[in-house]
Formats: structure tokens, sequence, C-alpha cells
């Protein structure tokens, strides 16, 4: 996006791989095919907007590995949730899930994983004058929607992010805060599906108490686990809508967890659907780490859910 030089920014000094503009997602145009997007990781993109005192569907940048640096040619509020990729401002390290002052020619650099994957950049009044595209700025590269020129781009360099001006007074503290612990095996909360009884006893016993490991094939749409092979036997499937979380297991028995940027519709057989904070704790996992599936009734799972909301 081609920027005002009079409007204050965020410009690109360096892309990292994968580094996106994401609000809460996309939604009401999966008939069309179109799939949500949003962040990978729900539960800190949620908290790096409350933490700022922005409204819940305020776009912040999705930042995958780190490398990306920005350089502020005005002053803002920000904060920074999620992994700790060794972020830097002007050199310093820089404390993760609490607001910060950006100053006018302060640059922020985003290093390498040092726990979790994924971290989550938001700015107090988020990223003014920006369009959504179907009602959202969430960039899906594969659709080429959305993001911060509006056709799926990732950040590169010489881009330039909107900033709104800093407001006079820090935001107000938040309670209930608990930041997720990256580096311990996450058990990931699982719905069984209308599917699951067609999967062996065997089969359900090893899912739910052997630890899967993540694929080098991991990213936005899914990630593919690696574990012991699951047997179905379900009759060939018409294909139905997919939701996030789903859990599909093909031929080969190894599932892989669907994710943002999933297709719409999809024909294998499911073992049943993570949770949204299921999937925001394995979207913080990188290819090699371990993960457990825990069962979980739709009420509880329902009631979890409610209380995010209510704290974030």
């Amino acid at each position: 996006m081609s920027v005002s030089q009079k409007m204050p920014v965020l410009e690109v000094l360096q892309a990292g791989p994968w580094a996106s503009l994401q609000d809460a997602g996309r939604f009401g145009v999966r008939p069309l095919g179109i799939t949500q997007g949003g962040p990978a990781d729900l539960h800190a993109w949620a908290w790096a907007n409350r933490l700022l005192g922005n409204p819940w569907n305020m776009a912040s940048v999705e930042i995958l590995f780190g490398g990306l640096q920005l350089e502020a040619t005005g002053n803002a509020w920000a904060c920074i949730t999620g992994a700790d990729l060794g972020v830097t401002l002007d050199g310093e390290p820089l404390q993760l899930w609490q607001p910060f002052q950006l100053h006018r020619g302060q640059r922020l650099a985003f290093a390498t994983p040092r726990q979790g994957i994924r971290a989550y950049l938001a700015v107090a009044g988020g990223f003014p004058g920006l369009k959504p595209v179907l009602g959202s700025l969430a960039c899906v590269v594969r659709e080429r929607l959305g993001g911060h020129q509006g056709q799926g781009q990732l950040l590169q360099v010489g881009d330039q992010l909107p900033l709104p001006g800093s407001p006079s007074s820090p935001p107000a503290r938040r309670q209930h805060l608990l930041v997720p612990d990256y580096k311990q095996t996450p058990e990931l909360a699982l719905i069984p599906g209308a599917q699951i009884r067609h999967f062996s006893g065997r089969s359900l016993f090893q899912a739910f108490n052997t630890p899967w490991q993540v694929d080098q094939r991991a990213d936005r749409m899914g990630v593919r686990l690696t574990g012991p092979r699951l047997e179905c036997q379900q009759p060939k499937l018409i294909s139905e809508g997919i939701a996030l979380g789903g859990v599909q297991v093909p031929a080969d028995g190894q599932p892989f967890v669907l994710l943002n940027d999933r297709q719409t519709i999809g024909g294998y057989p499911r073992l049943g659907t993570l949770t949204p904070l299921a999937c925001s704790r394995l979207a913080q996992c990188a290819p090699g780490s371990k993960v457990v599936f825990r069962a979980q009734g739709l009420d509880q799972a329902q009631r979890e859910y409610r209380s995010f909301l209510q704290n974030c």
C-alpha cells in the first residue's frame, strides 16, 4: 500500500518468510467457496488487541518464524503477543504481552523462534484507511483476498502500514491474562465427530493415548500429524462442509488438522474437531514437536470458549 508521507506509518525494512495482516476472519462467504482466514492463534491475536483496548475485529500483523523488521515514522502504542521471536526495539529486548510506546524513528526487529512460532503485533487504533474485502482485512494468499493491499499479499520490503497516532495515555491494564507456555507438550481438546464410530477400537485408543508429531507439512491451511496408523471403515463419503479444527483422516491413516485457510468442503472421514483454542495452541507448534489429543464434550468446550471471549 502506498501511503502519503504526511501520514505516520510502519515501513517494512526486511520481510520475514510469512508476515500478513489478519483480523478476526471472513465469515458468511463459505457458500461461495471462500475460506475464513484470520489469525492462526486466535488467543494471542485477541490479547494483542485487548491489551491495547482495541475492539475485537481490529487487524494485527501475524509474524511466522521472524525475520521481519519495521520502522515507525510516527508514534503509537503497540503490543506483541504470542511466540517469543527474539523481538527487539532499537536493539534492546522487548517485553511481550504488555503495551509499549513506539516512537518515530524506532525499529522493531523479529529474530528467530525461542518459544512458539507465531507472534502478533497490534497497534492501538489499528491500521486506518485499509479497505476490507468481503467484510474483512484477513489475508488469504491462496484466494488472493485481503491483506494490506486487498489482494492477499504478504508484507514485502517497502510496504507501509498506516499508523493512527499515539493516544496521550497508556492503555488500561487488563486482568485475567494467562500467558501460554509454548515449551510444554500441549493437550489439544478434540470434540468427537459423528464418524468416530467407524474407527476401530485400537485406533481410538491410539488416537487419544499416543503423542503425535507435527509434520513438516504444516501451514495456515492445515497441520499434518504423524504417528500410529488410524483405521476407519467409513464407507465412501460425500464431500461436506469443513469447520475450523476438523481432524480428517485420509487413507494412509495419518490425521491432519484443518486451520484458517482450509478448503471449505472435504470428503475424508473425521475423527472430530479441535476447539478454537486448541487450534490456537497447535498453531504455535513447530515441525517435530509433540501434541496429544484429549476428548472433550461440546458443552464444556462451549463454556471454555465463552469464558475466553468474555475475558478477552
